[in-house]
């Protein structure tokens, strides 16, 4: 990397400490924000009541600094609540009045709490950086990113997420339960945790400029072809009903790059894509009722098709 790119990859770095004087433990999750937020990919965090899941993705989002909204999901909310509508008024006139998703950072809170239909309100947003509202297509602010939160699947008052929104999250962090040490330090400093002054160390334009600078980061032609043996070997396994898409590739494809760029390597190796695997494939496998049955998850294929799958000896 060239010493202006030093200076540049540092800002993740400084994200991340300031971050961690707020989410106590968590370093899996929080790296795997930082790599979604350098590729450009939206995130969704899943876990139990209380695992830091909102704490972790508003914490997060102030330290990067630019416009954040949070918007708490419930059953009743219609997809204008997100997107924003018009405002007649009785003159014949009539106004754009902006939703939440006019922000830089949105937080999308217990997102399947809320019904499919308000739910895929996110998708063109999240697809193309847009939303359109009575024909007219409004561009959202850049960058622009989806922190996404959701309770375990199955919990009382859940809508499922469905295929076509699941596959638009680049991402998946699990947020488990902290460890003993951890909830004893988080009880110590409660008083300071519930009113945290968080400061944010970036800005939108230099943002930008290290997503270009993620860009740049090399992937071989073999590192790229371990990319498609890996989504192929699950796509087409006899457990799942419904594998990985494209879209699957291109997470690991970007991901990889951006999880290269954190360790200030200017080329991708496949230790990269394999410690991204996990996040970028399991939320998008369905596997078949009877595999389900026998126990058998999409991490314990994942991580079969890791070892199965040959690794190239050179980059």
């Amino acid at each position: 990397m060239t010493e202006e790119t030093k200076g540049i990859s540092l800002i993740p770095k400084r994200v991340l400490e300031e971050v961690s004087r707020v989410v106590i433990g968590k370093e899996g999750e929080k790296e795997i924000l930082m790599v979604a937020l350098l590729s450009g990919g939206h995130i969704l965090i899943e876990g139990p009541l209380g695992t830091a899941k909102t704490t972790l993705a508003r914490t997060f989002a102030q330290a990067i600094g630019g416009e954040f909204k949070r918007v708490q999901l419930t059953p009743d909310m219609l997809p204008a609540d997100i997107t924003g509508f018009y405002l007649y008024t009785m003159e014949g006139g009539s106004r754009f009045v902006p939703g939440p998703v006019f922000a830089n950072i949105v937080l999308a809170d217990e997102l399947n709490r809320t019904t499919p239909r308000t739910q895929s309100a996110l998708i063109e947003a999240m697809q193309e950086g847009q939303v359109t509202i009575e024909r007219e297509t409004h561009p959202l602010p850049r960058p622009f990113m989806v922190i996404a939160s959701q309770l375990p699947y199955g919990s009382e008052g859940t809508y499922p997420l469905t295929e076509v929104q699941t596959d638009r999250f680049m991402l998946r962090a699990l947020s488990a339960y902290p460890s003993e040490v951890e909830e004893r330090e988080v009880i110590e400093r409660i008083d300071y945790l519930d009113r945290p002054d968080v400061e944010a160390v970036t800005t939108p334009d230099e943002l930008l400029r290290l997503q270009g600078e993620v860009m740049g980061v090399h992937v071989s032609e073999r590192v790229r072809d371990y990319i498609v043996s890996l989504v192929g070997r699950l796509r087409y396994h006899q457990d799942v009903l419904l594998g990985p898409s494209p879209r699957a590739s291109i997470a690991l494809y970007k991901g990889s790059r951006a999880a290269a760029y954190l360790e200030e390597r200017d080329f991708v190796l496949p230790d990269d894509v394999k410690r991204l695997a996990e996040p970028a494939l399991a939320h998008r496998m369905r596997l078949r009722p009877e595999a389900e049955m026998e126990d058998v998850t999409p991490e314990i294929l994942i991580n079969k098709a890791i070892e199965e799958v040959p690794v190239p000896k050179t980059i």
